[in-house]
């Protein structure tokens, strides 16, 4: 099974909100205190993103990969660019527009530093060449993830993961969360989301490669009896469980439980009625690139243009704020992500056929 998992486009959908929360909750202060703590959590949603990234890359691309081999490599990286750049390159534009007016008007912002704009411009500024997050934020995870797909054809052509028995992916997985748990405590990090710009490629890199052995697992046997399904809740419940009872740092507790809630997920996408698999949450996953992507600077905007307080920002007035991210979304991802990736898909540079020449 190599195409679209329903249920997996919509919880990456709903993952995308849960970011928006995050970042705009610092603004409800009339919010309770359950909610409050609620949103304060929604950095995880950007694991999630990884783990689901990995899992399903490897879904649609590891085959191609295999067959082509090193050949294929290029076309590979061709399409995530054409996928990711151009609704990030129009952000970052507009982004560089908003910083411009800033400095004509004589309040130039040191959240948007001229000189580390190139790392941007390329998607290398989560690397280790920064120092804090910079310009549209969330783009940090978008640079990450371009070194995640650097490394995939590392993943499948150098490694055995398409070849291994399920114990030993479940081995492999185990072993990569540990490296990220233990790295993290070593620097005395207790939540995943601590010093982005240091170990924020770390974190991506290896939720990305757990959840490609997570689909090479899933793809070596998912049966259609329900019992993996069930299983993997169960662990999902588990490993949460021990994380929300501060029995299990976040640090290994939520990843693992986020493996396993992505394996039932994708053992759920068989079933026909699947509340997931309802139209309107497909469609917020579809758009949830362009959500995840303009909702940082879009905020930033609306305060500018129709907040006056921006600890205390009325109930409605987010309301509206949540409405006009969810239009952006679609406008952006109908008129700049889906043409932007025709159009660079369209856009390949191909070397001309050499002549053929005559044997003296």
């Amino acid at each position: 099974m190599t195409g679209e998992l329903r249920s997996l486009t919509s919880a990456r959908g709903i993952a995308a909100w849960l970011v928006v929360i995050y970042h705009i909750r610092s603004g409800a202060n009339w919010a309770p205190g359950w909610l409050m703590e609620f949103a304060h959590k929604g950095y995880l949603a950007v694991d999630f993103f990884f783990l689901l990234s990995g899992f399903v890359i490897y879904l649609s691309a590891h085959k191609a990969m295999l067959s082509g081999g090193a050949a294929a490599v290029p076309a590979f990286l061709a399409r995530r660019f054409a996928r990711i750049y151009p609704l990030y390159g129009v952000m970052l534009g507009l982004t560089v527009a908003f910083a411009l007016l800033l400095r004509a008007t004589g309040r130039e912002d040191g959240n948007y530093p001229w000189a580390e704009l190139p790392l941007h411009i390329v998607m290398m500024q989560n690397w280790g060449f920064t120092p804090a997050l910079s310009w549209n934020h969330p783009a940090w995870s978008i640079s990450a993830e371009f070194a995640a797909y650097l490394l995939f054809p590392l993943l499948v052509l150098c490694t055995p993961i398409t070849r291994v028995r399920r114990p030993n992916l479940l081995a492999a997985m185990i072993v990569l969360l540990a490296v990220l748990h233990l790295t993290l405590n070593a620097f005395g990090e207790q939540t995943l989301g601590g010093d982005i710009p240091r170990f924020g490629l770390l974190r991506c890199l290896i939720e990305f490669s757990c959840g490609a052995l997570l689909c090479a697992f899933w793809l070596r046997g998912p049966d259609r009896d329900g019992r993996a399904m069930a299983i993997a809740y169960a662990g999902a419940a588990m490993f949460w469980g021990q994380w929300l009872l501060g029995l299990g740092s976040e640090t290994w507790a939520f990843p693992a439980g986020a493996a396993c809630l992505i394996l039932a997920l994708a053992h759920a996408s068989t079933l026909r009625r699947n509340p997931l698999h309802w139209q309107p949450l497909h469609y917020l996953g579809e758009v949830s690139y362009a959500t995840y992507m303009a909702h940082f600077m879009l905020f930033i905007w609306f305060k500018i243009a129709f907040v006056t307080d921006a600890r205390a920002i009325p109930p409605a007035t987010m309301a509206a704020f949540l409405a006009l991210t969810f239009a952006v979304s679609v406008l952006l991802y109908h008129l700049v992500e889906r043409p932007g990736r025709r159009w660079l898909s369209a856009f390949r540079l191909r070397a001309p056929a050499r002549p053929l020449q005559r044997q003296p």
